[in-house]
């Protein structure tokens, strides 16, 4: 895992899959949070389980839930074009309208989001 800050926030490159589960969430933000003092984390999809990605399996809603609790801003970056579920795509679009939850194409997107 590769970890860098760019103004005030934590972006976070893994080949692992490091968000399995809601334990592994959130030691995942307290540990970025106690490493970086950042409360705005991005990471790269391959380090996500590819269940988070199934909303009918509830681990998505549980773990951003998470991030909300521990009032930490957080942006997933990775190619999405293989998703066909509308939830799914309904799901990211108004994630991606709020303030605390982003999926985005890539790092310099990302930042971006967390940025406002």
């Amino acid at each position: 895992m590769e970890t860098k800050i760019i103004e005030d926030i934590a972006i976070v490159k893994s080949n692992e899959i490091i968000i399995k589960d809601i334990e592994s969430a959130i030691d995942f933000i307290m540990n970025i949070k106690y490493e970086t003092n950042c409360n705005k984390i991005a990471v790269n999809k391959e380090a996500v389980i590819e269940d988070f990605f199934i909303l009918s399996k509830g681990l998505a809603g549980e773990i951003l839930q998470k991030f909300i609790n521990y009032q930490t801003k957080f942006a997933i970056y990775g190619d999405y074009s293989k998703y066909t579920s509308k939830p799914l795509k309904d799901f990211i679009y108004e994630s991606n309208n709020g303030k605390d939850i982003f999926f985005v194409e890539n790092e310099e997107e990302a930042i971006k989001m967390l940025s406002k």
